[in-house]
């Protein structure tokens, strides 16, 4: 346990010319806070809270009328109007959708990067500006830095909270709106700061769900939405080892829920799923979390955003994230030989499970550049050969029934 400390002196991220805020508060700590330190810094503040999802049926209970009764709560305490707005339509539309699209397309897609763009800092902005707020404070642990050639983007001084990753796709113009007080906090401090306030959510647990879906079982949830399409698992030699539900269910360097357990006639250790082979259906698996297949050192990304609006000069020397809470990772990024919006990211060191629809964000230091989506790697590669997965191998491939008819026991 952390012990007892006093807190420190709270830096503010904040508008000293008194603009009014509308703050997103969801109902957690973290937002609770960030409307505590706008409102001690006397900022012209509302709040609201957003509904986006319109199933609640989490446990059996509507999760989101907890969520907006702790919002309520925290909004009494501080003596803060609060507005309740539905957004649903917007996030099925321009989220939800596309996150679906893009899994039945073999990506595994990170929908709370588009969330932001779309929905937090798109059309939350347009409500907020029906109460007359110019600006908008969320509870993302990030910084900002206005200069006179723009808004920068900095990561949050917590490194284990820093949220940047998650905030790279927005723009120039939805930036030099967001306010986000907690960029220099830490999320102990944030923690204590709710608990000496008096808010409801001070001990509450960080949500770890889809943006604004919720905490679900996710193969249950996917299921309702794609249809299932079994197919052989196979090793990647092409040896037919069991049957998948459908290549929608697994991702690059998923270990667990295989269903493949041991085998007496391979080596010990745990699979991992190295590929995805659509043209075939196929799940490809290999063992140990070392294993060539797993890892790549070069990466190509489409649809890059550059925070700035312009790409700095190419080549550059930089470091990137392929993943939430990834430390970060030296690399050169060139233009893509196939040009248009592409780059060609080359690391130093492997990465491990690059993944198909995830996100490259780019970095100089703690300043965020932008990013875009992994659409190939390189996996098992050697230095200056490409290939777009793992070595199909000199075996003919069975089909899922004739997988599933010659299936080993586990």
């Amino acid at each position: 346990m952390r012990p007892a400390a006093s807190l420190p002196d709270r830096p503010l991220a904040r508008t000293d010319d008194g603009t009014p805020t509308m703050v997103a508060i969801s109902g957690g700590v973290d937002s609770a806070v960030a409307l505590m330190q706008l409102v001690e810094a006397g900022v012209p503040v509302q709040a609201m809270f957003m509904k986006n999802w319109e199933e609640d049926d989490r446990d059996g209970h509507c999760a989101a009328a907890d969520d907006l009764a702790d919002a309520q709560r925290v909004c009494d305490r501080l003596g803060v109007a609060l507005h309740a707005v539905n957004c649903s339509d917007t996030y099925w539309d321009k989220v939800f959708v596309q996150f679906i699209r893009d899994i039945e397309n073999g990506m595994t897609p990170n929908p709370d990067v588009t969330c932001n763009r779309e929905v937090k800092f798109a059309a939350f902005v347009d409500h907020a500006r029906r109460f007359g707020a110019e600006r908008v404070a969320t509870g993302h642990y990030a910084r900002l830095r206005r200069t006179v050639d723009g808004v920068r983007l900095l990561k949050g001084v917590d490194p284990a909270k820093d949220q940047s990753y998650f905030l790279h796709a927005l723009d120039q113009s939805q930036l030099a709106r967001a306010v986000f007080p907690l960029g220099e906090l830490h999320k102990h401090t944030v923690r204590a700061m709710a608990r000496k306030g008096g808010l409801a959510p001070h001990d509450k647990p960080d949500s770890t769900g889809l943006c604004f879906v919720g905490e679900r079982r996710f193969p249950p949830f996917l299921a309702r939405f794609v249809d299932a399409a079994p197919g052989p698992v196979e090793t990647e030699d092409g040896v037919c080892i069991g049957e998948h539900p459908g290549l929608a269910f697994f991702t690059i360097g998923q270990r667990r829920g295989l269903g493949i357990g041991g085998r007496n006639d391979s080596a010990q250790g745990p699979w991992y799923v190295a590929a995805k082979d659509h043209a075939r259906n196929a799940l490809v698996v290999v063992q140990g979390r070392a294993h060539r297949a797993l890892l790549s050192r070069r990466l190509r990304v489409r649809d890059v955003h550059w925070i700035a609006d312009h790409a700095p000069p190419l080549p550059l020397g930089c470091s990137a994230k392929i993943r939430y809470r990834q430390s970060d990772q030296a690399c050169v990024v060139r233009p893509a030989e196939r040009g248009g919006n592409t780059l060609e990211l080359q690391f130093g060191n492997p990465q491990w499970a690059a993944t198909p629809g995830q996100y490259a964000v780019l970095y100089v230091g703690d300043e965020c550049l932008g990013g875009g989506v992994i659409e190939y790697a390189d996996a098992g590669a050697p230095d200056g050969e490409r290939a777009d997965s793992v070595s199909p191998g000199a075996v003919s491939r069975p089909s899922a029934r004739e997988c599933a008819a010659r299936r080993r026991p586990g």
